[in-house]
């Protein structure tokens, strides 16, 4: 494999998109050495992230889950839209929906997601911050892992912790993880690229 290739990546994103955009922008600052942001899937309006991608030429698709029936003829959708533009990757950065089987079929090993929290600790959840301060967790953190059929699980790539103060809530540690979770999904596509130009 030529070292002039590099990985495409497609960033699925339903919100405004704070951890696409971050990683949209870290691109094109020119800290993804081997890899391009080829494509953002988006569905909500306004999203910073799609923005962005607009701004610097990348390409984007909004794609609204309720125009479809169910999550597998929405998730046909996004397999038809990334099978035309020679994906490698699937990077879910506030993402909402549940991947189903024909996505894993059609991408395998291939989807990353970043989850808030250090695995295998509040797994299955959208609340996993708040639920770690009601617990009263003294340390918190991020992972990120390739997706498999079971909801939080699959292999793990790369994870970072924060710590929570006595004094801490979700407004005090939200900050935390968006600023280690820039910094984590950067690690994870470097983490990628060295798996991917191994084989």
């Amino acid at each position: 494999m030529s070292t002039e290739e590099k990985i495409n990546w497609a960033i699925l994103v339903t919100g405004w998109g704070r951890n696409a955009h971050d990683t949209i922008e870290a691109f094109n600052k020119g800290k993804l050495h081997k890899s391009n942001i080829s494509l953002v899937i988006y569905e909500q309006e306004p999203c910073g992230a799609a923005e962005l991608a607009e701004e610097i030429g990348i390409e984007t698709i909004q794609i609204f889950k309720k125009d479809f029936s169910n999550l597998f003829t929405y998730q046909k959708k996004l397999i038809s839209e990334i099978e035309k533009r020679n994906i490698d990757y699937i990077f879910m950065l506030n993402f909402k929906y549940i991947i189903k089987d024909e996505m894993l079929t059609a991408f395998p090993d291939r989807i990353i997601n970043i989850h808030p929290s250090l695995f295998p600790s509040f797994l299955g959840t959208k609340t996993a911050i708040q639920d770690a301060l009601e617990y009263g967790v003294k340390i918190t953190g991020i992972t990120t892992h390739i997706i498999d059929d079971k909801l939080d699980e699959g292999t793990i790539l790369c994870q970072s912790p924060i710590k929570v103060k006595d004094n801490d809530t979700f407004d005090t540690l939200y900050p935390k993880f968006a600023k280690k979770g820039k910094k984590l999904i950067v690690e994870t596509i470097k983490e990628i690229e060295k798996l991917h130009f191994k084989k």
